[in-house]
């Protein structure tokens, strides 16, 4: 199992980023190697990826999601992915993104890659693309501003 945590600070209040990273199918504009992420509903994600060539699939569950503080999540079926995003206000217009994974390798060449540096490298270049994305659009493609508390969805009346 591989665990790592990276963080990378982006100029948007901790609002947008928060509510643009609650767009998963928006993942693969920023994210490389995933192909498509399907939200199935509130707390419920299908994902596919190509990773080292092969093309994976799984699904994850949102087990904790408190608007503009956390996302946590763990993986129900196939890859393990499991995880949590934390955003933390710096400034009014600035926030720190943290993101701790936890990852299984799947293979000689992924374990292989894992031992090389290269999942961190791929989280790191995830994260400043996100950076990138968020920036330059200054606002989020949508939001969520529900909560989910111990995998019990509470939605909120006020949606943005």
């Amino acid at each position: 199992m591989s665990r790592m945590t990276e963080a990378i600070e982006v100029d948007v209040p901790v609002r947008v980023a928060y509510d643009q990273w609650t767009q998963f199918e928006s993942f693969p504009k920023f994210m490389d190697g995933v192909d498509k992420v399907e939200q199935v509903d509130d707390k419920r994600l299908e994902w596919t990826a190509t990773i080292a060539g092969k093309t994976k699939h799984w699904r994850a569950e949102i087990v904790e999601q408190r608007p503009d503080a956390l996302v946590s999540w763990r993986s129900t079926d196939g890859a393990r992915n499991d995880g949590e995003v934390r955003f933390e206000p710096v400034t009014a217009d600035r926030t720190r993104i943290v993101l701790e994974l936890d990852v299984d390798p799947d293979g000689l060449i992924e374990t292989a890659g894992d031992a090389l540096g290269m999942v961190e490298r791929q989280v790191r270049g995830d994260l400043e693309r996100f950076r990138e994305f968020i920036e330059l659009r200054r606002r989020p493609t949508g939001a969520w501003r529900g909560r989910v508390d111990g995998g019990r969805v509470e939605r909120s009346s006020i949606e943005s």
